[in-house]
């Protein structure tokens, strides 16, 4: 028996959706299950983050770094080895960009103070921290001023 292409592309068709459907129908239930929380203040979750955005990536950076020192030729050479690394430096070197210019901006509309201090951390360590301690700066000011997010 043969089989048409048009058969297979339609079973991948349908095999995708089931998953994409198991995936959202978890999601809902995760999003579901996390509104029952008692109220974690916005401040918290993003200040919890900033930790896990410095010690993840630091965790990976820190070992490397004893390893081989500060051997930048090495350090790019390694981080645009292949493709799939290429892509991901390029996405954080992109996001990264676009975060401290959104720092600038969002917290001159805000009157925020300190916003030097996010955009050295998204230098130094990445956007996973910059951003949360972005979020938590604003959302302290949000806080503090009744203003509108």
């Amino acid at each position: 028996m043969r089989v048409g292409t048009s058969s297979l592309i339609n079973f991948g068709i349908a095999i995708r959706s089931a998953h994409f459907n198991v995936l959202g129908n978890r999601l809902d239930e995760f999003w579901r299950s996390m509104q029952s929380y008692p109220a974690m203040k916005a401040r918290h979750f993003y200040l919890i983050f900033c930790v896990v955005g410095l010690v993840l990536p630091y965790s990976q950076l820190l070992p490397w770094l004893l390893e081989h020192g500060l051997n930048l030729n090495l350090l790019f050479r390694e981080l645009f080895a292949n493709r799939i690394s290429a892509f991901f430096a390029l996405d954080v070197l992109v996001s990264a960009i676009v975060l401290i210019w959104f720092i600038q901006s969002e917290g001159k509309r805000l009157r925020m103070r300190l916003l030097w201090l996010p955009t050295i951390g998204t230098l130094l360590v990445g956007v996973s921290f910059g951003f949360p301690l972005f979020l938590f700066l604003r959302q302290m000011t949000v806080d503090q001023t009744g203003a509108r997010a």
